[in-house]
């Protein structure tokens, strides 16, 4: 993996004053004694910031130079669990795709890769290394570690999969969506529908502001993410058993 692309990131998500503004936003979700998945830590800037928020983390990166960086970033803090493995459906093996001069878009899905090739916004984007690793499922991480109180779920274009390995609901989650694989989060929606979760908000890109001026169902937010512009590219949803939690003014605790 190239060394400036992983520095290029570390500037990005770990810019001046940007702790601040994530601590805020994630206070909804999360406080001293909770339980939180980071899965696709990446450079570890939410992993830091659940940290920062009083909660235990299980930090999921499959990627070696990035789970280096993590290592270094939490200089020995044992609030933090470090999973090298990818999430799935099912336990076993699985290829990521790397894509050495943005590591931020490693993937485990070859439709991700597809749906990529041309998109404006996607140009020049290459997948040229890969590398077989095993294969964890959200079930097994909370049979293992706890109910979380928060997972966060950042791994480009298998969100579906690894939600497909989770039969319990936690208090709430989110997950990336891309408007090159709007089908992906139509998938994601239903899935968490099934698990009982009404209540949905998104953020679009890394605003870290809720675009709805108030929470709806799984139906209203695939309509949402139907109607942006390919321009839109990315952003999260944010799904959570209490309505109260997405609440663009949240209450306070």
């Amino acid at each position: 993996m190239k060394r400036e692309a992983i520095s290029r990131s570390l500037r990005i998500y770990h810019a001046p004053g940007r702790a601040a503004t994530l601590d805020g936003f994630y206070r909804r979700f999360l406080g001293p004694g909770d339980l939180a998945f980071d899965v696709g830590a990446h450079v570890g800037d939410r992993m830091l910031c659940f940290r920062r928020l009083g909660a235990s983390v299980v930090a999921v990166e499959p990627q070696a130079a990035l789970a280096r960086v993590l290592r270094l970033l939490l200089r020995g803090d044992p609030g933090v669990t470090l999973v090298s493995q990818l999430v799935g459906a099912r336990a076993g093996k699985a290829e990521l795709r790397l894509n050495t001069a943005n590591p931020t878009v490693a993937t485990a899905s070859t439709a991700f890769i597809a749906a990529a090739a041309g998109a404006p916004g996607w140009e020049g984007q290459e997948w040229d290394q890969a590398e077989t690793l095993p294969v964890t499922t959200l079930d097994a991480l909370i049979a293992a570690h706890g109910m979380p109180a928060f997972i966060k779920l950042d791994i480009e274009g298998f969100e579906a999969e690894a939600l497909r390995g989770l039969s319990r609901p936690p208090r709430a989650l989110s997950f990336e969506f891309t408007t090159i694989q709007r089908d992906v989060a139509g998938e994601c929606l239903g899935l968490l529908a099934a698990l009982g979760y009404q209540h949905f908000q998104a953020s679009l890109g890394e605003s870290l502001s809720f675009a709805l001026p108030a929470p709806c169902d799984a139906a209203a937010m695939q309509e949402w993410i139907a109607a942006l512009p390919a321009s839109a590219n990315s952003g999260d949803v944010y799904a959570s058993l209490e309505a109260a939690r997405l609440m663009v003014t949240p209450p306070q605790p």
